[in-house]
């Protein structure tokens, strides 16, 4: 079994996450930390193959956690699940050695397909540490392993309302500024689990972006508006 680490602040998000690995067969959450100083404390007192990490953390960003273990010998690898979608945060993840970099909200299946890459890469590796040398052809099947799967265009799931599509839309292009999906839920007179569920969903198919507006104190609250290729001159 494959030993998982969830680390993410916000505990009903960790729970979720920690709930999906379980899911997937060959992968174990042994625990869950909430501060880079618990994940480092895990690291250091049990065996832990993977990190699903979050960037936001209370006490050190999860990029510092990463170069930190580096720094001490601790070998575990990591998937970054993360809100975080800066440039600089995705080339650093990428030089200190993350395998992947899933964007917050994602989907159960999006979290599966990279954890079953990861599970291939290691079967790779194993397989080639069995012989005295690789050739070009091992190592091709190596670093294939670790790209992960690409996204396909998915046609209208059911329980998705058109209608109510076209109006989140219409009251996003209407806007003069990035809504949140309270803000969202109100203007379009919906509940705000709806108004979130739906925005995800938009999200992920490229309709909408999403942004990150800081305050003063806590979680940064997401924001969405038309991705640019679907925003239209207003007449």
């Amino acid at each position: 079994m494959i030993q998982v680490l969830v680390v993410d602040d916000d505990f009903h998000v960790a729970e979720i996450n920690a709930a999906y690995v379980d899911k997937v067969p060959g992968f174990h959450v042994l625990g869950r930390a909430h501060t880079a100083l618990q994940a480092m404390q895990s690291l250091e007192n049990q065996r832990v193959d993977l990190l699903l990490l979050d960037h936001y953390l209370p006490d050190r960003t999860g990029l510092d956690l990463v170069r930190a273990m580096r720094q001490r010998g601790l070998r575990s690898d990591v998937i970054m699940v993360t809100a975080a979608q800066d440039v600089e945060v995705v080339e650093a993840a990428l030089r200190y050695g993350v395998l992947h970099y899933l964007v917050k909200p994602f989907t159960f299946d999006g979290l599966r397909s990279r954890l079953e890459s990861y599970a291939e890469l290691r079967r790779t590796l194993r397989a080639a540490s069995e012989r005295s040398a690789t050739g070009q052809q091992q190592i091709d099947r190596i670093f294939g392993a670790v790209r992960a799967p690409a996204s396909t265009p998915t046609a209208q799931a059911k329980g998705w309302s058109a209608p109510t599509v076209e109006l989140i839309c219409q009251v996003i292009s209407r806007a003069d500024s990035p809504l949140s999906a309270h803000e969202v839920a109100s203007r379009a007179g919906i509940s705000r689990s709806t108004a979130q569920r739906y925005l995800r969903h938009l999200q992920d198919k490229g309709t909408l972006r999403l942004s990150l507006r800081y305050g003063d104190a806590g979680r940064p609250e997401h924001r969405y508006a038309l991705a640019a290729a679907r925003r239209s001159p207003q007449p």
